[in-house]
């Protein structure tokens, strides 16, 4: 497995910090607590697609794209990140952002990372719910080719092979962080959505033979929809890197019971997470993906799923900008 065979452009701030979360592991009377910070990857505030364009962008560039598209929800952590990526690159941003949760709130609409989008130099396009967001995007793609530009289709989230290889490269990453600490880690948790963080992850884990489990804290599909997708991806994640049949079935483990009222809508427990953390540890959470992780966390430390001698790793996957489209979700003082 060398990831140096793989074309890649810097974009992300790494090794991102990998610190103890000790004021929530006290609060929550469970197992020690680390957060690893992919909310620190530095490109426009951060996030975890930010280590997926790494290797997304340097395919467009390798291929002479003028102009990348992507699709995602309208508050799109992925949109935002990719925006960033293309500004930077000096390419063209095309984003089809779907309306998954009918929210009208003007803050939603046109704050967080709408704005961001905006600032970057993305065009957009609004698609309203149900539709085939990537055969939505191919079309799009098409459009840009009849017009005589060179276009390059990054999937929702970045979720593909390539996308896949930026947390490859998380968990040797990680790896490396838990042995120069000392730290024996007995589990991961993230939340997972398009699949390409948590099928990079295991990949990454397997091959080095890791032995840590990982959990995927569910945001938008049913469990068995949900494991089906990251694990497809995982196999041919492990296919690229020459690795083939390292992932088994039984590795990709996700819990999708803190989905809520649906994908971007945040539930009681996702308030709840998101006002934990920032009051025990100073850390913001977003709405969408990792504050349903966090609450599937914590509801889990309270359940026993992880003993008080664990120590616990959870992958902050960024989207606290966010926060800025979801003001009407929260009961702020006058």
């Amino acid at each position: 497995m060398n990831l140096a065979l793989f074309p890649r452009v810097r974009l992300a701030h790494l090794p991102t910090p990998l610190e103890p979360l000790p004021r929530l592991s006290e609060a929550l009377g469970g197992p020690e607590i680390w957060i690893k910070r992919d909310d620190c990857t530095g490109l426009s505030t951060g996030g975890n697609k930010t280590r997926k364009l790494e290797f997304l962008m340097a395919e467009a560039q390798r291929q002479d794209a003028e102009v990348v598209l992507t699709q995602g929800a309208t508050q799109s952590n992925h949109a935002r990140q990719t925006a960033a990526a293309a500004a930077r690159m000096g390419m063209g941003c095309h984003i089809l952002l779907e309306d998954r949760t009918g929210y009208a709130h003007d803050d939603y609409r046109r704050n967080g990372n709408v704005l961001l989008d905006h600032l970057h130099g993305a065009t957009m396009e609004h698609h309203g719910p149900g539709l085939d967001m990537n055969a939505e995007l191919e079309a799009a793609a098409e459009r840009e080719r009849a017009e005589g530009r060179r276009a390059y289709a990054i999937p929702g989230g970045g979720s593909n092979p390539t996308g896949a290889l930026g947390y490859v490269n998380c968990a040797l990453e990680m790896m490396g962080q838990f042995a120069a600490a000392g730290l024996a880690v007995d589990h991961i948790v993230h939340a997972t959505g398009s699949a390409g963080t948590q099928a990079g992850l295991v990949t990454g884990l397997k091959a080095m033979n890791a032995g840590i489990p990982l959990l995927g804290i569910g945001v938008r599909a049913p469990r068995a929809k949900q494991e089906a997708n990251v694990f497809a991806l995982a196999q041919a994640t492990a296919e690229r890197l020459g690795c083939p049949g390292v992932v088994a079935r039984a590795d990709v483990v996700a819990n999708c019971d803190y989905v809520g009222p649906g994908y971007g809508i945040p539930a009681e427990d996702t308030l709840e997470a998101i006002d934990l953390f920032a009051k025990t540890e100073a850390i913001l959470l977003d709405p969408v993906y990792s504050a349903k992780g966090a609450a599937g966390l914590i509801d889990l430390i309270r359940k026993g799923r992880f003993g008080k001698g664990d120590r616990v790793v959870f992958l902050h996957t960024g989207g606290a900008f966010g926060l800025a489209g979801y003001a009407h979700c929260f009961d702020v003082p006058g």
